[in-house]
C-alpha cells in the first residue's frame, strides 16, 4: 500500500495509490494518516473500492508529507560507514541518536528555507521508518512488528550551526522545513529488505549522492530495538535513518546550497523529491 497526502498546506486530502499511480481521496474513510490513524489504517483500507472514490490529480496538485505531523522527529547519526569515513569520523560503536525539530517536517516538494545567517547548508537523503504501534523495550526479533512503513526524507542541515557553535546536532537541523519528507509512505508489506534499496541525490542536476542502505551500520530492526531501550517510539513517529556518502561536507573542496539551487534525490520503491532552496 502507498500512502500520499495530496493538496495546499493545511488542507491535504490522504490518498491511496493503486498499481497504475492514480491517486484516491480516502478521506471518507480514515479521515487522515496521523498519529493517532496509523494504526488502524491498513485494516481500514484493505477492501477499499477505487471505483466509489473520488480520484485526485497528482501531478497539477501539491503533495504535501504522508502522515500529517509526526509527534516525535529521531534521527541516526553516520549510520552509514562510508559516510563516517568521508567525514573522518569513526564508526559508532553504538548508534548515535538526536532529534529535530517538529517544525522542520514539510512536503517533499516544498522549499528548503535559507536565512541569511547560514554558511553552509547541506543535504542528505535517507530511508525513513514510520513507526505503527508503539515500541518500548522490544528485542530486534520483535522490532519489526512495530514498524508501519518507509519514506524518503531530506535531512537538511546547516553545518556551520550544527559543527561550529556549540552544544548538539540539533542546532544545525532544526530550521524551518529542514525535513522534507515523502511523497509516499509505502507499507512495510511492500518493502521486503528495507536493507537493499538504493537510493541517491542530485544538486542543481549533478550527481551528489549514490548508496544503499545495504551500508547501513545499523539496520531497521537493531535501531528500532535500540531506541526503544531509551524511550518510548509513538505510531506516527518519524525515524531518519542516516545517509551515503556525498554530503556538501564531505566534498574536496566542500560544496554548499545556495539559493536557487535545485535539490532531487530518491530512494527505490518510495518515489522522489524536488526542492528549490529558497532565501526568507
Amino acid at each position: 500500500m502507498k500512502l500520499v497526502r495530496i493538496g495546499d498546506i493545511g488542507r491535504e486530502k490522504p490518498c491511496m495509490l493503486d498499481e497504475n499511480g492514480k491517486a484516491w481521496d480516502v478521506s471518507s474513510l480514515i479521515g487522515d494518516v496521523t498519529p493517532e490513524t496509523i494504526g488502524t489504517v491498513s485494516a481500514q483500507l484493505a477492501d477499499a473500492d477505487f471505483d466509489a472514490l473520488p480520484e485526485v490529480a497528482v501531478l497539477s496538485t501539491r503533495i504535501g508529507a504522508p502522515i500529517k505531523q509526526p509527534r516525535n522527529i529521531w534521527c541516526i547519526g553516520l549510520n552509514y560507514s562510508d559516510h563516517a569515513a568521508e567525514a573522518g569520523l569513526p564508526v559508532p560503536a553504538e548508534p548515535i541518536l538526536f532529534n529535530k525539530a517538529a517544525g522542520t517536517y514539510c512536503g517533499p516538494n516544498d522549499p528548503i528555507l535559507y536565512s541569511r545567517t547560514m554558511a553552509k547548508l547541506d543535504w542528505e537523503v535517507e530511508l525513513g521508518i514510520v513507526i505503527g504501534k508503539r515500541a518500548l523495550n522490544v528485542s530486534r526479533s520483535e522490532a519489526m512488528d512495530h514498524v508501519f512503513g518507509y519514506t524518503v526524507v531530506n535531512d537538511v542541515s546547516e553545518r556551520a550551526w550544527q559543527m561550529e557553535r556549540g552544544g548538539q546536532w540539533v542546532k544545525g537541523k532544526s530550521f524551518p522545513n529542514f525535513c522534507p519528507t515523502g511523497p509516499w509512505l509505502v507499507t512495510r508489506d511492500e518493502v521486503p529488505d528495507p536493507q537493499a534499496l538504493s537510493m541517491w541525490l542530485d544538486v542543481n542536476g549533478e550527481r551528489m549522492q549514490a548508496g544503499t542502505t545495504a551500508r547501513m551500520i545499523f539496520d531497521v530492526a537493531t535501531i528500532v530495538s535500540y531506541m526503544s531501550e531509551f524511550c518510548v517510539l509513538e505510531p506516527g513517529d518519524l525515524i531518519c535513518t542516516g545517509t551515503p556518502p556525498g554530503v556538501g561536507m564531505g566534498k574536496k573542496p566542500p560544496r554548499y546550497l545556495k539559493p536557487g539551487d535545485v535539490v532531487e534525490l530518491g530512494i527505490d520503491r518510495l518515489g522522489r523529491q524536488r526542492q528549490i532552496v529558497q532565501s526568507l
